[in-house]
C-alpha cells in the first residue's frame, strides 16, 4: 500500500472520529489534545540526529566529488526564486480579488511579538557545540555544526586519519534512516489523532463561512503553483517530460505538512520520499531538504500577504497606497528568511509583524484572524512542503545527484 494512503486513511478515520467522539467532553477533549501532543513529539524525536549525521556525509561527498559550491549556489537560486514566486502570486491574488471584509472585533492584545535577529544569529554558535543538538527547533544550528564536520573531514590534507569519521557518520545516517521510516510509517497511525483534534478545534471556524473566502484564495492559488507554475518550471528548466510525478511523490508529506502544520514534523517523510520515490541521492538530499524546510518560507510570505491587506481592507475602504505596497511585499518576502525557527506558526507571526511594523492603529489588527490561525498555518506548511520538493528535485537534476525511478516504484 503506498505511504500517501495510509496517510489518507488516517486522515478519513480523523474526520470521522471527530464527527462521533464526545468531544465536547472537557476531559476527554484534553486526552486527544495529549495523545496528539504527544504523537507530534514522537514524529519530532528522530529530526535532529537523521538530520545532523546526514548533513555530514552530505557535505563530504558534494565536497569530494567537487559538486558542494554549485549545490550551494543552485540551492540557493531556488529558495530565493521559489520565495519571490509565492510572495508575488499572494500579493496578485489579493489586489486582483477583493475578498469580502472580516467583521471587526473588540478584541485587544497587550502581547507584542519581536523577532530578535541579532539572538537568532548567536544562537547559531552556542556556547558548546555539543549543545547545538539539543537545539529541536532551530535546524539550522545542528545544521552549521554538521556543515563543519563534513567540510573540514573533506578537506584535510590527513584524509586516512578522518576516515574512521566518515565511516561512523555514514553509518549513523542509515540507521537514524531506517529509524525515520518506522516513524514515518508509524505517523500514519497518528494521522488519526492528529486530524482529529485539527477538525474539531477549527471546523466552527471553517461552518462560519467567515473566512471561507481566504481559504478558497490559499487553495487557488495552490494550485496554479503546483498545478501550473512550478511544474512549467520543471518541465523548461530540468527538460523533464513527466513534472507531474514530483507532485505525486509529495502527496503523503502534503497530508502531513497540512494537519500537523509543522515543518519539522514532515522533514524525515519528505526525505525519505526524495529518496525512494524521486531517486534524489543523499549526498543532494542531505543538504538541500533541511535548508528548504529553514529557509524556503514562501508560503509564510504568500499567506501573510493576504492575511494582512484583507486585515487592511476590513479596517478601511480606501485603496493601499502603491508605496506601502511594496512595503508590505519587501518586509514579507524578507522576513520569511528569518523564521526558520518557528517550525509551527510562522505564518501568523509573519502576519502579528505586518500589523506591529506598520502600526497606525494595526499593532494588534491581528486578532480579525486569530480564530483561523492554525488553517492560515496549515496553508502555509502546505506551500512551503511543494517548494521543498520540488526545488530538492530541481537542485538534484542540475548537479546530477538523481536516479530516476517510475511513478509505478514510488513508495
Amino acid at each position: 500500500m503506498k505511504v500517501w494512503f495510509k496517510y489518507l486513511i488516517g486522515i478519513v478515520l480523523g474526520l470521522v472520529a471527530g464527527l462521533i467522539l464526545p468531544m465536547q467532553n472537557a476531559a476527554f477533549a484534553g486526552f486527544i489534545s495529549f495523545i496528539t501532543d504527544l504523537f507530534i513529539r514522537i514524529g519530532r524525536y528522530i529530526v535532529v540526529p537523521l538530520v545532523f549525521c546526514t548533513t555530514v556525509v552530505s557535505i563530504n561527498k558534494l565536497r569530494s566529488s567537487k559538486l558542494f559550491f554549485k549545490t550551494v549556489r543552485w540551492t540557493a537560486y531556488v529558495i530565493l526564486s521559489s520565495t519571490l514566486i509565492l510572495t508575488v502570486v499572494g500579493l496578485l491574488s489579493i489586489l486582483i480579488v477583493k475578498l469580502p471584509r472580516i467583521p471587526i472585533t473588540v478584541d485587544t492584545s497587550s502581547e507584542v511579538f519581536k523577532l530578535d535577529i541579532s539572538s537568532l544569529f548567536l544562537s547559531l554558535f552556542p556556547l558548546s557545540a555539543f549543545d547545538s543538538l539539543r537545539e529541536g527547533s532551530f535546524l539550522l544550528v545542528p545544521f552549521v555544526f554538521a556543515l563543519l564536520i563534513g567540510f573540514e573531514s573533506a578537506t584535510a590534507v590527513d584524509t586516512p586519519l578522518y576516515k574512521p569519521v566518515f565511516q561512523l557518520f555514514d553509518s549513523l545516517s542509515k540507521l537514524f534512516y531506517n529509524i525515520a521510516v518506522f516513524f514515518t510509517e508509524t505517523m500514519a497511525v497518528f494521522m488519526i489523532a492528529i486530524m482529529t483534534k485539527w477538525f474539531v478545534e477549527y471546523r466552527q471556524i471553517m461552518f462560519s463561512g467567515i473566512y471561507t473566502p481566504m481559504f478558497i484564495m490559499f487553495l487557488v492559488d495552490f494550485v496554479l503553483v503546483v498545478g501550473i507554475i512550478y511544474p512549467v518550471i520543471l518541465r523548461y528548466v530540468c527538460h523533464d517530460p513527466y513534472p507531474y510525478r514530483v507532485l505525486y511523490a509529495s502527496l503523503a508529506p502534503a497530508l502531513l505538512a497540512f494537519f500537523g502544520g509543522d515543518a519539522n514534523l514532515a522533514l524525515p517523510l519528505t526525505i525519505r520520499h526524495g529518496k525512494e520515490s524521486l531517486g534524489i541521492r543523499r549526498r543532494c538530499a542531505g543538504f538541500t531538504f533541511p535548508l528548504f524546510s529553514i529557509f524556503a518560507r514562501g508560503g509564510s510570505a504568500l499567506v501573510s500577504i493576504i492575511s494582512f491587506i484583507l486585515i487592511w481592507r476590513s479596517y478601511s475602504s480606501l485603496n493601499i497606497p502603491v508605496a506601502e505596497i511594496f512595503w508590505i511585499f519587501g518586509l514579507s518576502f524578507s522576513i520569511s528568511f528569518l523564521l526558520g525557527g518557528f517550525p509551527t506558526g510562522s505564518a501568523f507571526i509573519l502576519v502579528t509583524i505586518l500589523c506591529q511594523q506598520y502600526a497606525r492603529g494595526f499593532e494588534t489588527s491581528f486578532l480579525l484572524l486569530k480564530p483561523a490561525a492554525l488553517i492560515i498555518c496549515s496553508f502555509s506548511s502546505l506551500f512551503d512542503i511543494m517548494s521543498a520538493m520540488f526545488g530538492s528535485y530541481v537542485v538534484a537534476v542540475k548537479t546530477k545527484t538523481i536516479e530516476h525511478h517510475n511513478a509505478q516504484n514510488f513508495i
